[in-house]
């Protein structure tokens, strides 16, 4: 049985045509033609089946045959706030885990101990949407511009706060256990920090805040591995 193809196409109920990049792929990797059936996902919690009617070099026109409202697979809201690394497919490996086990915001942060000061957000879009359809979620997650530190920390964000950090001279609660005492619906946000972690400051002022103070166990883990950590303790504490 031949596999049906996933393509994201932002409005899709209102277009009739893929776009240019889905085109390409459509026509010169995977040899779409006329007839042939193939799924459409607008990254807002919609799938639809599609046929394609004019398959040219450029072009890939369809009409859609079915609409199908998908139930979101988690629960809650789920943000990832963190400090790039200063290797970038570090943290394009964990945008790409991140979005198939499940993200619905991701921002970035510009910390004192940051290395990395600049991030490509096209670049970071591309991996996301790959992602949602290599994953097959419905929902494409919200990234968000690079932005230091404070002014993340000022902005008002609903539900529970946290950040994660190594400090042993702040006290700290592992965030699996707070995690697990929240309503399974609140929003959730984890900062993570840069390769140096946060530094002693960032972290009392994000506590004076509201942030609560946490670890991710035991073990000292790099950047995208923390990142990776905290969405999969953020999804598995509302099952």
């Amino acid at each position: 049985m031949k596999e049906v193809r996933f393509f994201f196409v932002p409005g899709a109920e209102n277009q009739t045509e893929l776009p240019s990049e889905e085109a390409m792929h459509a026509m010169r990797v995977l040899r779409i033609k006329g007839g042939d059936e193939m799924m459409l996902m607008d990254g807002e919690g919609n799938f639809f089946r599609a046929e394609v009617t004019i398959a040219a070099t450029h072009h890939c026109y369809y009409h859609i045959i079915e609409k199908m409202p998908q139930e979101r697979q988690w629960k809650g809201y789920v943000h990832l706030a963190i400090a790039p690394t200063k290797m970038m497919d570090r943290i394009e490996w964990l945008m790409e885990k991140a979005v198939e086990i499940g993200v619905d915001e991701v921002s970035f942060l510009n910390c004192q101990f940051s290395e990395r000061r600049l991030i490509k957000s096209a670049r970071m879009e591309k991996i996301s949407i790959s992602a949602v359809k290599q994953s097959h979620k419905a929902w494409k997650p919200i990234l968000n511009e690079m932005m230091s530190y404070n002014k993340f920390i000022e902005s008002h964000r609903e539900g529970a706060k946290f950040i994660a950090h190594c400090y042993d001279e702040v006290p700290r609660t592992y965030l699996f256990d707070e995690l697990r005492h929240l309503d399974a619906e609140e929003k959730v946000t984890v900062l993570i920090g840069p390769e140096g972690d946060f530094s002693i400051d960032e972290v009392e002022y994000a506590i004076k805040q509201g942030y609560k103070s946490v670890h991710l166990g035991k073990s000292r883990l790099r950047t995208e591995t923390a990142g990776l950590s905290a969405v999969m303790m953020m999804q598995l504490a509302k099952e």
